[in-house]
């Protein structure tokens, strides 16, 4: 199974997904993480377009081929990423489930995003600014929504749960 979060910085999607991971043992992608060793094993700067997602889809496969569960942490915020990840399940021939995080409470979100520190050395978190100014489009098909102005991370993580493993 490959289990894609998605949404803007500071919504809770890393708290979430590493719970989940944690507590299924799946294989943990988060596409800061493959962003910023990039950056810094090639000094580069900025933005990278689709390279992180390309990597990410990449190592997704090949776990995904291992019989592994994959949970992939990203903003996804294109038809074009989130194309990929269907290729990606398609191609591994695994069930994939999109959850969409959003933070509903705007006050919230933006206290979230200006007091955080990057827990990944040389990565520095968006502006608030910048999170408003992040093109996001909406999703053709909707996904499994999670709003974190409604729900603790633990509550998420079972409703996540109850969702891929629904009992009869």
């Amino acid at each position: 199974m490959l289990i894609v979060f998605s949404g803007l910085p500071g919504t809770g999607k890393t708290t979430i997904a590493s719970a989940l991971a944690r507590q299924t043992g799946a294989m943990y992608l988060r596409i800061d993480t493959i962003e910023q060793a990039i950056r810094n094993a090639d000094g580069l700067v900025g933005d990278l377009g689709c390279c992180g997602y390309s990597i990410a889809n990449e190592l997704a496969l090949s776990n995904l081929r291992l019989d592994n569960t994959v949970i992939a942490d990203c903003v996804n915020p294109v038809a074009e990423s989130r194309e990929a990840w269907r290729i990606t399940a398609t191609n591994a021939a695994v069930e994939l489930v999109n959850i969409e995080v959003s933070c509903s409470d705007t006050t919230e979100h933006q206290r979230r995003v200006e007091t955080r520190s990057s827990d990944i050395a040389g990565l520095s978190p968006p502006t608030w600014q910048a999170v408003l100014n992040h093109d996001y489009q909406a999703w053709d098909s909707p996904p499994l929504q999670i709003d974190t102005a409604r729900l603790m991370p633990a509550q998420a993580v079972a409703m996540i749960l109850r969702h891929i493993n629904p009992k009869p």
